[in-house]
């Protein structure tokens, strides 16, 4: 298929308003596109409830976490992990919407627009990551019903965790979306990659108890420091022993989200684009 060279403004770069302006209009979109489908937000927040409550109930008692005395069932070890399946589905549904603004045209208009390329994956990006937070948050909300409890600045914590999460997810799902022209093919790769990504994050077993060749792809998934990150904050008494502090945890996924946000930046600002097919 040829491919369409798309002009790229260079005034616009240098005011202010042409970064900010525009950013704030795309994650407006997202935001208002997101909620007017109300099948999506029911989705992304009762799949990952679903497979909480019956993986939880299932293994119910018969696994149980941490030192003799503070020990949790698995429903309290799984909770981390599904909030970040919330997040982990969020970003997905979000970052569909490039595939279809190309379809629909609207991606074409915008990037001929005078703004910087910087400017779309700056409101895209964020507008994902801040669904992708709301829904994380809203799935927080159960954790009472589980017997946890946490004060103010433990949820101030979770907040930046949760929206560090959100934002590397978001980043990796529209670096995904951009080079590709068909939803199949971005559920294949979101089946491929990300599914395993969030599998070997400690969600479903701890680190600590996977095997050597095993241990060290999770310790190398920066995903890990996210649910790891949660379950310290969430679970302070009952957490076992980490690899790594919690301001080391929080520190490479500031650090991760930085780099997916380049790469999405840099694969974005590619002077050609497939059109719609």
């Amino acid at each position: 298929m040829a491919q369409l060279a798309i002009p790229r403004p260079q005034s616009a770069s240098a005011q202010p308003l042409g970064l900010w302006l525009p950013a704030f209009s795309l994650w407006w979109r997202e935001m208002v596109r997101f909620y007017r489908q109300r099948s999506r937000v029911v989705g992304v927040i009762l799949s990952p409830l679903v497979f909480w409550l019956l993986l939880g109930a299932g293994f119910g008692k018969t696994m149980r976490t941490g030192a003799p005395g503070v020990e949790q069932n698995y429903l309290e070890y799984f909770f981390p992990g599904a909030l970040v399946m919330v997040v982990l589905f969020t970003s997905i549904f979000t970052m569909m919407s490039v595939i279809e603004d190309r379809k629909e045209g609207f991606l074409l208009s915008v990037m001929v627009a005078p703004i910087h390329r910087s400017a779309i994956v700056l409101g895209k990006v964020v507008g994902g990551a801040s669904l992708s937070a709301i829904q994380g948050i809203i799935f927080l909300a159960l954790a009472p019903a589980i017997g946890v409890r946490f004060g103010l600045g433990q949820f101030g914590l979770l907040l930046l965790i949760i929206f560090l999460v959100a934002f590397a997810l978001t980043a990796l799902g529209f670096a995904i979306a951009w080079i590709l022209d068909s939803s199949q093919a971005f559920h294949a790769i979101v089946n491929l990659f990300m599914i395993p990504l969030w599998l070997l994050s400690g969600a479903l077993f701890p680190v600590s108890g996977a095997s050597g060749w095993l241990r060290v792809i999770m310790l190398a998934n920066p995903l890990t420091y996210g649910v790891e990150s949660l379950r310290e904050v969430l679970f302070p008494l009952t957490v076992q022993n980490t690899d790594f502090a919690l301001s080391t945890s929080i520190g490479i996924l500031a650090i991760c989200c930085l780099i997916v946000f380049a790469i999405s930046y840099i694969i974005a600002n590619r002077r050609t684009t497939k059109p719609a097919a």
